[in-house]
């Protein structure tokens, strides 16, 4: 199958290699050239043959909304633009039918992974049409982790971004319980290797994951996370959970305090949040703040 992907950066990049591991041709376009496979939008759809699939991997917001609309402009009745970044799902209703009275159409993907994904796979839980989702299928397969599972159609238009919002609210909970847990054990005197203490619930228990594995990474790296400081930044999809949350009257109250404490670690230096931003660069390769 062919596919244009736009957006080449830590996700987009390693996508791009997976989906041609698997035999498919990608043509790739991002703003750095020393990257990209075209020169331009116009260029990449140039090259793709009708009926076109279009990828999409930027940023969420105003990015998105740009290269949609220049989309909108270059693709024909028939094409699919697939929005896989970290949009909100009230943006895929309001993409969807922009594109719609074209005849293009859109399909949502939330994609999780991160820079772990060429390796492992991408989970996949995506929204749209029937029609347009099982075109995409033989992409979701190169994607997808390997096994029976991995990979969604959750529902209509914009439930996989939906699904992808409440999977990192669900994210910022656990890793706020790890990142607690760990400031107890560091602060009491009987218990003298934590990390150790961490490395032995790998295996055996009920908390096991993989957040606790790269937990476990993290303290390899930085015993005692001397060299970070505690500010953890939040990628916004916490808060539109915490918001969906409200507007159907459902309590999160694990979340929602999660989400407050990343508030918290802006205001001092946060043990907690030494844990929390090493998990997020573990995982999705965020970046860090050092102490100095």
């Amino acid at each position: 199958m062919q596919l244009g992907l736009i957006g080449l950066g830590k996700m987009g990049g390693n996508m791009r290699e997976r989906i041609r591991r698997a035999g498919h041709t990608v043509i790739g376009y991002d703003r750095n050239p020393d990257v990209s496979d075209v020169g331009s939008l116009a260029e990449l759809v140039e090259q793709l043959e009708a009926p076109r699939v279009v990828w999409v991997m930027v940023p969420a917001g105003a990015a998105t909304q740009s290269v949609v609309d220049e989309l909108g402009g270059l693709l024909e009745s028939g094409d699919t633009v697939v929005d896989g970044g970290n949009s909100r799902w009230t943006d895929d209703e309001k993409h969807a039918e922009e594109l719609g009275t074209k005849g293009i159409g859109f399909v949502d993907a939330g994609v999780s992974g991160g820079v772990w994904g060429l390796q492992n796979g991408y989970a996949l839980m995506v929204g749209g049409d029937k029609e347009h989702v099982e075109r995409l299928h033989p992409i979701f397969e190169a994607l997808k982790p390997e096994g029976p599972y991995g990979y969604v159609h959750a529902g209509k238009v914009g439930a996989g971004h939906f699904s992808k919002m409440v999977h990192n609210g669900i994210e910022y909970a656990m890793m706020q319980a790890y990142a607690e847990g760990w400031e107890l054990l560091e602060k009491v005197d009987s218990v003298t290797d934590v990390r150790e203490v961490f490395r032995s619930w790998q295996d055996g228990t009920v908390i096991r994951s993989w957040l606790l594995d790269l937990a476990v990474n993290a303290l390899d790296e930085d015993e005692h996370l001397e060299r970070l400081r505690g500010f953890a930044q939040d990628s916004g999809e916490g808060r539109w959970t915490v918001e969906a949350a409200v507007d159907n009257s459902v309590p999160l109250p694990a979340i929602t305090a999660s989400l407050f404490a990343r508030f918290a670690s802006r205001q001092d230096d946060s043990p907690q949040m030494k844990m929390i931003a090493a998990l997020r660069n573990q995982f999705g390769g965020h970046a860090v703040e050092s102490k100095e």
